[in-house]
């Protein structure tokens, strides 16, 4: 079966990937911090910029939306001294453990390299083991006071070494 796999940058989408791509986050972080459909599917649309942060890739799979991430300001609020973000990692379930997640994060470095002059990047996840994987150093365990889990972990990627060099 021949696939054709591409991230690319969205910014203008269609109102079915959009849907989609809003359940996602959702029920993922949308109920659980106590937001509306309409509130999440809001900020979706509003991440989606040309040129400037919050910026969003998606996945697409023959022409169909399996997964995103997106570079952002702020994805931490008790954390403003840090930026930009990596945030809402997200691969579609039905294509989970395929090794798309992988292709996702291995683009990452050149999407953000294309979009921005900052050297570093951060994340926080629970996850332990995963970003390790792709280049991500650990920075610390942290309290995020609210999120679930409440104790979550710190990462930091170096994009470029010193750029003026």
């Amino acid at each position: 079966m021949n696939e054709y796999l591409i991230i690319k940058k969205i910014t203008d989408i269609d109102e079915d990937d959009l849907n989609i791509m809003t359940t996602w986050m959702y029920n993922w972080w949308g109920k659980r911090e106590h937001y509306s459909f309409e509130e999440v599917k809001c900020f979706m649309l509003h991440s989606m910029q040309e040129n400037r942060l919050p910026i969003t890739y998606g996945m697409f799979l023959d022409n169909k939306i399996i997964g995103m991430y997106q570079f952002t300001y702020e994805d931490l609020s008790i954390r403003p001294d840090i930026y930009p973000w990596l945030a809402n990692v997200y691969i579609d379930k039905d294509y989970r453990g395929k090794g798309y997640g992988r292709k996702l994060l291995e683009s990452i470095k050149t999407t953000f390299q294309d979009i921005t002059d900052f050297n570093e990047i951060y994340l926080y996840t629970k996850h332990i083991g995963l970003y390790e994987k792709f280049g991500w150093i650990f920075v610390s365990d942290f309290d995020t006071y609210s999120k679930n889990p409440r104790m979550q972990r710190l990462y930091k990627f170096t994009i470029v070494e010193n750029k003026n060099e």
